[in-house]
Parts: structure tokens; sequence; C-alpha cells
């Protein structure tokens, strides 16, 4: 009885190190960040939830918004889930924003997100000079969602100013909210507008790479590429279209807006580039590219270990600051008349006290010249008896 021959292998294995790759991927994982940025109302939850098919984030309520103009404040909220599909999991963290851009004076409302990417960088960078190295905890942004409203004109100045600063720091993905509110034809010349802003400006997007090996990658590369700033619906409820069709959109009395349908939005696109075809290449540009330049930048200025060097220069600071000198400024002159007005009263109530001591010295004196006299006159009458 003969054996089963030995089964053959092509070359030396090399050709196996994808296949190895991908069970390593496969077991641990990925982790992927994602920053929502923009005024309240465009929709940063409804888009959330939407693309990953899951509530994430509770919708908010504006009612109040317009309440919080004390506060004056962008806060920077961090919503943390796991998700698997066909046994892959993914640990998904979102950065939203809340408060950018809602109040008359914004200046200087983007820095807390800016210095919160930052701050993610400088937190790995310090990770990574640890003796320990194991567990390290990693909030960098991989993608950043930018919300532009539909204004049907152009960019503001407000999108224009925090849109250059998070284009040097993370991967910028400029997306059109409520595109349903726009026709076609002015959504087409609003994003061509948005197009010739950005390339004016200088601002620096996320642009998918095309593989030159693959022409259907390459293709659809340069298709995301002409769909930016991706037009956006979001909806997470089901709604039945005329012919019939159960889809997630947004019914109106002329119709209905789907959600996963190319001709009424880019969203199908804008879910491919973040998760089917490009999330790999956001977390690698991430990590060699925005992180790599921070690192290099910060490691040419500081010595190794040396804390990071806090702004001095934010104008917002130094609004800051002058208002507090005004105020501790004010409270010492309140506090230099008080003691004043102190001092005054004591010093009439030593002028008193020296008064009646001086009366009070006066009336003893004549006391005492009084008993004098009297001793003077009991004298004299002992002396005549």
């Amino acid at each position: 009885m003969s054996s089963a021959p030995a089964p053959s292998f092509d070359g030396i294995g090399i050709a196996n190190l994808p296949n190895q790759r991908h069970k390593i991927v496969a077991k641990h994982g990925a982790h992927f960040t994602m920053m929502v940025v923009g005024e309240s109302g465009l929709g940063k939850t409804t888009l959330v939830n939407t693309l990953f098919t899951t509530e994430l984030s509770p919708a908010r309520n504006y009612s109040r918004r317009h309440h919080k103009q004390l506060d004056k404040l962008t806060e920077v909220e961090i919503i943390k889930a796991e998700l698997e599909e066909k046994q892959f999991k993914v640990k998904l963290t979102v950065i939203d924003t809340p408060g950018f851009g809602d109040y008359v004076n914004n200046r200087d409302s983007w820095s807390p997100i800016v210095d919160f990417i930052d701050d993610q960088h400088e937190a790995y960078m310090r990770q990574e000079q640890q003796p320990q190295r194991h567990e390290k905890i990693d909030l960098r942004v991989h993608a950043c969602l930018y919300f532009i409203r539909p204004t049907g004109h152009t960019l503001k100045p407000l999108d224009i100013e925090i849109m250059k600063r998070l284009g040097t720091r993370v991967n910028l993905i400029p997306v059109v909210a409520k595109a349903d509110t726009l026709t076609q034809n002015d959504l087409f010349l609003f994003k061509q507008r948005v197009r010739e802003v950005i390339a004016a400006q200088g601002i620096r997007i996320y642009q998918p790479p095309v593989e030159t090996d693959d022409e259907t990658a390459a293709e659809h590369a340069r298709m995301l590429t002409d769909a930016i700033p991706f037009s956006i619906i979001g909806s997470t409820e089901d709604v039945q279209t005329p012919d019939g069709r159960l889809v997630k959109g947004r019914e109106y009395l002329w119709g209905v807006a789907e959600v996963e349908n190319e001709n009424h939005c880019d969203f199908r696109k804008l879910r491919s580039l973040l998760i089917r075809t490009h999330m790999l290449d956001l977390i690698s540009t991430t990590e060699e590219l925005h992180y790599e330049n921070y690192r290099q930048q910060q490691m040419e200025t500081r010595k190794f270990g040396e804390p990071k060097v806090k702004k001095v220069d934010n104008p917002k600071f130094k609004e800051e600051e002058e208002l507090l000198r005004k105020r501790f400024t004010e409270q010492v002159k309140a506090e230099e008349a008080r003691f004043r007005q102190w001092e005054q009263h004591l010093i009439a109530e030593r002028d008193r006290l020296n008064k009646d001591l001086e009366m009070a010295h006066s009336a003893i004196k004549s006391l005492e010249a009084e008993l004098d006299n009297l001793q003077a006159g009991y004298g004299r009458g002992s002396a005549r008896r």
C-alpha cells in the first residue's frame, strides 16, 4: 500500500506572508478614531450613526443650545464602541466637538480641537519614550470629517481658518451636510466653489492614493477625489419609496431622498473612503505622515524627555490674561479703598480715645488738686485746736 504523495509547495513560501499578515490582523482587529467637526444642527451625530448602522450617540436636543452663550467653549466628547462584522472586530472612537461655531464671536473656537489633536500626538510620543510600551493608549485622529453648512455660496472665513489648521495635522475630509436642502444644480455649483476656495487657500485635504498597478482601484480613487467635498444625507429611519422599496432616507412631499442612492448624495462614496477601501491608508497616513511630522518638529525643538512648551502667544489666552489682570486690579483698588476707610476710622477712634484719656487725666488732676486742698484745710483746722 503506497502512501499519498506529500503536497508540493511552489517556491520557498515568501508569497504566503500576506496570508500570515491577514491572520494577525484578523486576530487583533483594528482601531480607528474619527473626529467630526462642524456647527450644531448639521447632522454630525446622525451621519455617524448612519455610517456604522448603529446608535453610537443619541440624538441631541438643540432647543437650549443658545442658552450656552455665557460658556463660549468648544467641548470635546469621546464616544467609544466595538463593532464586529464577519468575526472581525474594530474598536471605534468618535470624537465630537459640540459648541464649535455656535456663537456670535467664534474667535479661537478651533483651539480646543487643534489642541486635542496635538495632545494625542504628544501623549503617544511620550508613551513611546517609556521603558514599558506594551499597552499604549492611542487616540490619534485618523480621519476628520468637517461639516460645511449648505449655504449655496462658498466657505465662510471660520471654515477656512479651521480647515487650514486641521489639514496640516490630520486627514481632513470635507463634507457638505444636509445635501437634500439644495437642488442638484445648486449642489454642483456649491461643491465647485468649495473646491476652488480649498485650492486658492492652500488647504490640505485627504486625497485617496492612486495605485498605478491596479486600474480598477485607480479609477475608484479618482472617482472619490472628484466627489470631494462629499454631499451627505444622513438618516437612520427606514422610509418607503413610491415603487415600494424600504430604504434609509428622508421623506418629503416631493418624494424620498435616499441615503445610499448615488444620484441623491455621496454617502456610499464617503463610506467606501472611510471604511471599505481606505481605512488602512487613513491609519497609516496618520502614523507615517502626521504623527511623524509632529514628532520631528518636537524632537528638533525639545530635549529628550522635556515637557511640551505651552503656547503663550495664543490670542485667547492673552485676552483671558488681560481680563484676569483687569479684574485683579479692580479688586486691589477696592481693597485699598476699604483699607483707607478702615485707617480713617481707626485714626478717628484713636483721636477720640486720646481725647477721652486727656479728659480723664485732667479730671484726675483736678481731683488730686481738690484732695490736696482738703488735706491742707484739715491740717490747718487741727493746728488751731
